[in-house]
């Protein structure tokens, strides 16, 4: 295969090397153009784009460092140690974009999208090219546990015909939770959203056990109205900080400026999400038209990175509860030997459990407190993997000591890596983990079909009442 992972450097490396913003100019400006959108208007789109993909990754940034460095105090005056060192996602994400092997894994989920759309296996175009690191990550987990690139392949295509499938699977309801049309065509193969169905799994369990806390739970955007600003994004930074600067004794000072970088850091998330709708609407009309001429009026999604429905208040307010949950539960949890720095904001997280819950706060907060070890272990397990590319690549932090290992604690996909590692130490013909791998991937799959066959009937729900709208 290395013939293929030539020709897949040869065609992606180039564009990759520009980083993610440019590159989705250019990527969103050429598929417009393909959809016959007038060029100024299909160039506007991509730098609409690129704008939001570079604010959002600078408000992150901005985030995260501010409360990397209360949390480096909080472990300096506790004494309290664990061995991996979270650097948040964008480390990662350079370290994996340093492997060849992602470039040919983008190049096969590629021609795997174009397959599906062409066998009407799905309706969403996948744009989002720079996130398929997330998958890349786990085929290169896979590998460095004993798999083979032909196992390793076979492992990200099962999973990437999964994630796109969610895709379509998900689309109503970001149209409900975006208040947009049908028309509206975003939608995203983030991995993110592969948490769906165990949390679903939860949700059910809440259904039963404790449907009665639902009385207790809020609509965030209307708590907002009600209390005014004590209820909104500012105020939610404010709480956070001021409890982040407390735990990690802070001066005064300290405590102020974390809480204000907080406050308006989640208003502008908002604002931001804002920018990913309007980036796509050149693309959306060109769709619209072309499937009306050319395939009978069928529907098309575009998948986008998840941040465009980061204007959610649910997303942050549960974010920031969970912040300090997983940061205990990390201090306790067994097996654990990270500590949350760079992911304290939990957005591999909270994203999937607004799908799920559609916007229930006490559903949010309590499955994520569930779920959260999930991320932890599975940063856990990376870890050594990380390290070893970290340093071949030559993208080793510095300022670390050389035998310290470095991770992310909310990365995108637990449940996927803990595959690879059964997939990769099966590869190697341990009969113990044949069986394990086996079982898992059955298990991984049937719970998808079930969960599949709940978004169906959700969906059901949305298409009966959107028809009872259109009849009165």
């Amino acid at each position: 295969m290395s013939g293929i992972i030539d020709f897949a450097n040869a065609i992606f490396k180039p564009l990759i090397d520009l980083g993610a913003a440019p590159m989705m100019l250019i990527v969103l400006t050429i598929i417009a153009l393909i959809f016959r959108v007038k060029f100024s208007k299909a160039l506007e789109g991509g730098i609409k784009l690129a704008i939001a993909l570079t604010a959002i990754s600078a408000v992150i940034g901005l985030l995260t460092t501010a409360f990397q460095d209360a949390l480096n105090a909080f472990v300096k005056s506790t004494g309290i140690q664990l061995s991996v060192t979270d650097l948040g996602w964008a480390p990662l994400a350079t370290i994996t974009w340093g492997s060849p092997y992602t470039l040919f894994f983008l190049l096969v989920m590629v021609i795997v999208n174009i397959v599906m759309i062409v066998l009407d296996k799905t309706n969403t175009l996948d744009v989002d090219i720079f996130d398929i690191w997330h998958l890349a990550f786990v085929g290169l987990l896979a590998m460095f546990f004993g798999a083979n690139l032909l196992i390793t392949t076979l492992l990200v295509i099962f999973i990437g015909v999964l994630k796109i499938i969610n895709s379509d699977l998900m689309k109503p309801t970001f149209n409900d939770l975006l208040h947009a049309p049908a028309s509206n065509p975003m939608t995203t193969t983030h991995m993110n959203y592969m948490m769906n169905p165990i949390i679903m799994v939860f949700d059910k369990l809440f259904d039963v056990i404790f449907p009665w806390l639902d009385k207790f739970d809020f609509d965030a955007a209307a708590l907002n109205k009600k209390i005014g600003f004590w209820g909104s994004k500012f105020a939610i930074g404010i709480y956070l900080g001021i409890f982040i600067g407390l735990l990690s004794h802070q001066g005064v000072k300290e405590i102020f400026t974390l809480s204000f970088t907080a406050a308006f850091c989640l208003e502008l998330f908002s604002l931001i999400g804002s920018w990913f709708i309007a980036a796509v609407e050149p693309l959306s009309q060109g769709i619209t038209d072309f499937a009306n001429k050319r395939l009978k009026g069928r529907t098309m999604n575009v998948g986008l990175d998840w941040p465009f429905i980061a204007g959610r208040a649910e997303i942050w307010a549960a974010a920031n509860v969970l912040a300090p949950i997983m940061l205990l539960e990390a201090l306790v949890l067994p097996g654990n030997k990270i500590l949350p720095l760079g992911g304290i904001i939990a957005m591999g997280v909270t994203p999937a459990l607004l799908v799920v819950t559609r916007g229930k706060i006490i559903r949010m907060i309590v499955i994520g407190a569930i779920e959260l070890p999930l991320f932890l272990w599975a940063g856990t397990l990376s870890a050594p993997m990380v390290t070893e590319t970290a340093k071949k690549l030559g993208a080793f932090p510095k300022g670390l000591a050389s035998g310290t290992l470095i991770s992310h604690s909310t990365m995108e996909g637990p449940v996927e890596k803990f595959l690879a590692y059964l997939v990769g130490n099966a590869s190697t013909g341990q009969i113990k983990f044949v069986l394990y791998a086996a079982l898992a991937l059955v298990a991984y799959l049937l719970i998808f079909i079930w969960y599949a066959q709940q978004m169906k009937k959700r969906n059901k729900v949305y298409a009966d009442e959107a028809a009872a709208k259109a009849a009165k």
